[in-house]
């Protein structure tokens, strides 16, 4: 029995050192045009799932209504536009060179059958390694929570707030500082 043990032991071992070595001497994949990795999609999403099961909030502390949809849809178009794209407008650049591709959440299903505290968390902490940064530092709790309630209704906007969620986006550059 002890050599069983020292078998599953040193198997182990060999199976992370061989993982290591796969990442430190840089056979890894990292460039945006590089094929995934095996499993790595599913196991993202795996985890992804997990997390946000665990902490997502449930209830929603905003009112589904046009104000709400229009104060998101402003927010989506200074900070969330250049990756996730406004309705029948082409992809950016930025969102072209991203690995993996940004979510079009404005078209197609979108995020429209996740709850808006599925969207809130991922809004707020942002995902690691999808280039989805988190917001918990830039925009209000409100403001995560108005952007994510317009997302969860993308497909039942009134006419106004589509219209203002037409022509281009008006991202919000950081403040410079003039004495650098």
């Amino acid at each position: 029995m002890g050599k069983f043990i020292f078998g599953v032991i040193v198997g182990i071992a060999v199976v992370f050192a061989a993982v290591y070595v796969y990442f430190a001497t840089g056979m890894a994949p990292v460039a945006t045009s590089a094929q995934a990795v095996p499993f790595e999609k599913m196991l993202a999403h795996k985890a992804l799932h997990a997390r946000e099961e665990k902490e997502a909030p449930t209830t929603v502390p905003l009112t589904a209504d046009e104000a709400t949809y229009t104060a998101g849809a402003q927010i989506y178009k200074e900070h969330c536009a250049v990756c996730h794209g406004l309705p029948a407008q082409p992809q950016s650049a930025i969102a072209q060179g991203m690995y993996p591709k940004p979510p079009k959440l404005m078209e197609g299903k979108g995020v429209t059958d996740d709850s808006p505290g599925e969207t809130y968390w991922k809004v707020t902490g942002g995902i690691r390694m999808t280039g989805m940064p988190g917001f918990d530092k830039t925009l209000s709790t409100t403001q995560r929570w108005q952007v994510s309630v317009m997302l969860a209704n993308a497909d039942k906007l009134p006419q106004s707030v589509k219209d203002s969620l037409s022509g281009p986006a008006t991202p919000t550059m950081p403040p410079t500082n003039p004495t650098k």
